[in-house]
């Protein structure tokens, strides 16, 4: 029965391209529009094979993670491109599109991020060992979308890149003061300290990220000027001359954004600037990946430009730029994720192997999101009033 719903369910899937598979039974069939098959995998067991028919977005990276489903020469990378090129055809199989209607009928819950919750939802992710991202970052831990003015940039110089790309748009002064929601392990407040003259305070959830941005602050000799908090921005009070949130904005949550956008306006000098680099979709809102939420990025949501749009101008703020970064994003996964397979043996010394195979599938599946799918990076840029930035961009690439 399993066997022949699959096949079924990948005759309607697949629309490019052709996969093999090779089932627990022994059996095997192959589906598509060519001689000799993209793809070839094996399911090792009925209950995976059941798994995958019920609920594909979250039964097949389960099953590579435990090893049940495996890949013919672990192309991963290959498989999920393959997959995300045939997505859209799977939205209008009759199991996703039950799926779907039924987790939307939810969403709004699903993506209530209380202060609470969001504390437990950054813990899940950025509160594990350092040594894990000091396995797949760059020195200076930007885990974020890096900015690749040539690719043949490194890693590093493309994070350089992004940080200056950011305090150009933010049209930075000395002795301005920064605030910058979503700080990370500290590198671009650092920077923006260091390069520029101003003074930052940046607010994160994440114990690890607190203790470890605050050393870097002590240890370049720079504290009296950048301040790191352990503080949710809904209990932010004081005015600043500029703010940045970079890859923080994924993890407010729907029924949060004019709470969001209310407070960078409270927050906000009358003749400041305000930047906000977040993932997002080109496509219309919709729900977040069941696996991705379930062990990455719980609480997690890539908004469209719709509905981040709606909130920013109920709230009352001008958006004076919009900048779609494609590619790039994809290229810093690439870069990640060959740094995380060079160094593979160190992390499954700290975790074990189904982690490993769980943060491989996280990175791959996501470079291929943002090559083949639509999913992009946006920068927003904001004030107050519309005559505070030039009415140009070329002060950008100067």
């Amino acid at each position: 029965m399993w066997a022949w719903w699959f096949k079924n369910y990948l005759n309607r899937f697949v629309s490019i391209g052709t996969i093999k598979v090779n089932l627990p039974n022994g059996n095997s069939f192959t589906v598509g529009n060519q001689d000799q098959p993209d793809i070839t995998i094996t399911i090792h067991n009925q209950k995976a094979l059941r798994r995958i028919c019920l609920n594909p977005n979250l039964a097949v990276g389960e099953s590579y993670m435990d090893g049940d489903l495996t890949i013919e020469g672990d192309d991963l990378k290959g498989f999920l491109r393959y997959a995300v090129k045939n997505l859209n055809h799977y939205q209008n199989h009759i199991v996703s599109g039950l799926q779907r209607r039924l987790l939307g009928l939810f969403r709004l819950i699903f993506q209530f991020n209380s202060l609470v919750q969001s504390r437990k939802n950054v813990q899940h992710h950025y509160d594990l060992t350092d040594d894990l991202y000091a396995a797949f970052l760059d020195e200076d831990r930007q885990y974020s979308c890096a900015y690749f003015h040539d690719k043949r940039y490194s890693l590093e110089e493309a994070q350089i890149a992004k940080k200056q790309h950011i305090a150009k748009k933010l049209l930075l002064e000395p002795g301005m003061r920064v605030l910058d929601i979503g700080s990370g392990w500290g590198g671009l407040g650092l920077t923006l300290v260091k390069d520029y003259g101003a003074s930052i305070l940046g607010l994160t959830l994440s114990t690890e990220q607190h203790k470890v941005s605050n050393q870097r602050a002590i240890n370049e000799g720079l504290s009296d000027q950048a301040q790191f908090v352990l503080m949710d921005y809904r209990k932010l009070e004081g005015k600043f001359d500029r703010i940045v949130s970079v890859g923080m904005f994924e993890h407010v949550g729907v029924p949060n954004y004019r709470e969001y956008f209310r407070t960078i306006y409270n927050s906000l000098h009358d003749d400041g600037v305000a930047l906000l680099h977040t993932i997002g979709r080109t496509a219309p809102p919709g729900l977040t990946n069941s696996w991705l939420k379930k062990y990455i990025f719980p609480g997690g949501y890539v908004p469209a430009l719709s509905e981040t749009m709606e909130a920013i101008e109920k709230e009352g703020l001008v958006i004076n730029d919009v900048e779609v970064l494609r590619i790039h994003y994809a290229e810093t996964l690439s870069h990640w994720f060959k740094r995380f397979e060079a160094n593979i043996d160190r992390v499954k010394k700290i975790y074990d192997e189904r982690f490993c195979r769980m943060w491989r599938f996280y990175l791959a599946s996501c470079e291929m999101s943002f090559r083949e799918g639509n999913i992009v990076v946006f920068q927003i840029q904001l004030s107050k009033k519309n005559s505070i930035l030039p009415i140009t961009r070329d002060y950008l690439y100067r």
